[in-house]
């Protein structure tokens, strides 16, 4: 593969970083675009040139993104309660934010932009699995925001002749996750609890269903997403396992005592379908949840 130049808005996050490491070891020019870098800054490819830079200063990172082939977009606050609590704030951030980030890209000639979006887009639907033809239906900002920002995507490639692509993500777990981080969810709280030999809390019953998509998986889906000749007009695609599995059956692949606690408000069962990603990208998943878990826990020391 011929080496290009990319850039990766967010890349010291969780997701940015896992695809950072593998741009850099294909050979790329990899840029990093980060506000705050610190957290993984360690850690991150010593290849990699990284800029600590706020995505809303749009002259900053078009200066970056100079002739760049692929910028992909993983900059954004994204916790659902902080949205919530913030809705101006990160709105702020994540819509503006993404605007800046496709007129940067355009200014700066840059071939295609792929943007991280989220399952959680759908909000609340009738039937399972979730496909994009559905029509979306966000139940919190966060949710909106990142539906706002595959509008906005879309619109761009006909307004100003540059190719764009939308991912839906869901579930995304693996190593190096934060987990106290947004991406953790229940895998980072059941790994801090066996960690600290405490018992695993669910909340709820269990029965809970979520599709759990391992972070390297996710990393090859938007490498993909970059190189392929069918997509660039604005589509939007799960990336998806196409498999469900219950809070009860995540938790006991850790061992241990679990206790339950009060439910919460939130979406009884998510499902991605996956078709588009393997007709558009040639996307399938490749790890699964057990191996990842495996994988997971021989990184935290929990396997002996």
């Amino acid at each position: 593969m011929a080496k290009k130049k990319m850039i990766v808005t967010g890349g010291a996050g969780f997701i940015g970083s896992n695809l950072s490491r593998a741009l850099c070891e294909s050979g790329h020019e990899v840029h990093i675009i980060d506000r705050d870098p610190s957290l993984r800054r360690a850690t991150l490819p010593k290849e990699a040139t990284i800029h600590e830079k706020d995505i809303r200063h749009t002259n900053d990172i078009q200066n970056i993104m100079k002739d760049a082939d692929t910028v992909f977009h993983f900059a954004a606050v994204p916790r659902v309660p902080y949205s919530i609590e913030h809705p101006t704030e990160t709105t702020d951030e994540n819509v503006t934010g993404t605007v800046s980030v496709l007129t940067a890209a355009t200014r700066a000639k840059a071939r295609r932009v792929v943007y991280s979006s989220s399952g959680s887009a759908y909000g609340t639907q009738k039937t399972l699995p979730l496909v994009e033809t559905m029509p979306a239906n966000p139940a919190s900002p966060y949710g909106l925001q990142k539906y706002v920002g595959e509008l906005f995507a879309a619109m761009w490639p006909g307004l100003y002749g540059l190719e764009t692509v939308s991912l839906r993500y869901f579930n995304v777990y693996g190593p190096g996750l934060d987990p106290d981080g947004p991406y953790a969810l229940a895998i980072g709280r059941f790994l801090l609890a066996r960690k600290n030999s405490e018992p695993i809390t669910i909340f709820g019953d269990g029965t809970i269903t979520r599709d759990f998509t391992h972070v390297r998986d996710v990393a090859h889906a938007n490498i993909l997403a970059s190189e392929s000749s069918k997509v660039g007009k604005g589509e939007v695609i799960n990336i998806g396992t196409g498999r469900n599995v219950s809070i009860k059956v995540l938790a006991e692949m850790f061992g241990g005592e679990i206790i339950y606690g009060p439910p919460r408000i939130e979406a009884h069962d998510s499902l991605a379908d996956n078709r588009k990603a393997k007709e558009l990208l040639g996307w399938e998943p490749t790890i699964k949840l057990e191996d990842g878990i495996a994988e997971l826990k021989k990184e935290w020391g929990l396997e002996k």
